[in-house]
């Protein structure tokens, strides 16, 4: 038994998803699409799969069990909504859709369906090794009572970044809040059992587009912690961090390898007695399995019938939080997510 598999989109990302299926003997790589067709065909000839150029033709095919939809972001919504309607399992990288309308609107065809789809967001942050281990202790009660959330996550940039798709408002949806801070968003929603509110300071401090390259939000999740990160695009050396204090202890994830450096997991467990905390430190290889074990695990829900890690109710949940952050920062007040 085999996932027959279409991708659409051959940019940085789908290439990532083409080359962890075509290493699966438990899937087959059937299509590959792209506008550019050069594109397409140099990645179809790697992976010896077939190009095109019309997404439609991929999608309607009766051989396709799943689609992967790694486009930019104006065209996902309206590919990932013709996957679910023809009876295709979905994995949409994120964000899924620029908006939460788009988002609802994903979920909408997926509940319309004849069958139960399997219907996922691309978060491959929460497969890096440091940060699954993370969730592990969490779950485990090692430092306790979650008290509060911290994360920083940036890059850069590149000379020419504002000419590109993601500088776009409507092309994109957003700006560094969408395209990093979505993982921060959803990483703190997991681990917070989901936002409760937020408050927000959005600027585009640098570089000339219409979208911010730098997002400052603080918040509560669910659970009761206080959350705050910063995500931005004038962060001149790549940096991931992401900690997380509780009533025992505190956990410290940094580096997500190659250029944000080594992926390490501190953990720091409080003396009653006082003084400097009892320190473990977990080292991860430089290479990015992320991709690896995300793909095994959207494999894993189609076979089994079961929710996938992320699924689409995930995705849809974090550009709700983003529309709020986007009114904290017009309104310049707290916005509530659960009332």
């Amino acid at each position: 038994m085999a996932v027959n598999v279409a991708i659409i989109g051959c940019g940085l990302i789908g290439k990532k998803r083409a080359a962890e299926i075509a290493k699966d003997n438990e899937a087959r790589l059937l299509f590959v699409v792209d506008i550019h067709q050069e594109s397409a065909e140099k990645l179809a000839s790697q992976h010896h799969c077939q190009a095109l150029v019309d997404w439609t033709e991929a999608v309607s095919s009766p051989e396709v069990d799943a689609v992967i939809v790694s486009t930019p972001n104006h065209l996902s919504a309206e590919i990932a909504i013709h996957a679910l309607q023809m009876g295709k399992d979905l994995l949409v990288e994120k964000p899924f859709g620029r908006n939460f309308l788009e988002s609802k609107a994903i979920l909408d065809a997926a509940t319309k369906s004849k069958r139960t789809l399997i219907v996922k967001t691309g978060f491959n942050h929460r497969f890096h090794p440091a940060i699954a281990k993370a969730k592990n202790l969490i779950d485990q009660g090692v430092i306790g009572k979650l008290l509060s959330l911290r994360a920083r996550y940036g890059h850069g940039g590149r000379p020419g970044m504002e000419k590109e798709w993601r500088a776009s408002k409507s092309l994109c949806g957003g700006g560094e809040l969408l395209d990093q801070g979505i993982h921060i968003i959803d990483l703190m929603q997991w681990f917070g059992g989901g936002w409760a509110e937020v408050y927000a300071s959005l600027n585009t401090a640098f570089w000339p587009m219409d979208v911010e390259d730098n997002a400052f939000v603080l918040g509560k999740t669910l659970s009761g912690a206080d959350a705050m990160f910063h995500v931005s695009w004038t962060q001149w050396k790549n940096l991931f961090s992401f900690e997380l204090f509780g009533s025992k202890g505190s956990l410290h994830i940094q580096g997500l390898g190659g250029s944000y450096g080594q992926e390490t997991l501190e953990c720091m467990l409080r003396k009653l007695e006082g003084g400097p905390p009892e320190i473990k430190t977990f080292s991860y290889p430089d290479e990015d399995i992320s991709w690896k074990l995300e793909w095994e695990e959207f494999k894993k829900a189609i076979f089994a019938r079961t929710p996938p890690l992320g699924n689409g109710e995930d995705g849809c949940r974090a550009n709700q939080v983003i529309a709020a952050i986007e009114q904290s920062n017009l309104q310049k007040t707290r916005v509530l997510l659960h009332e």
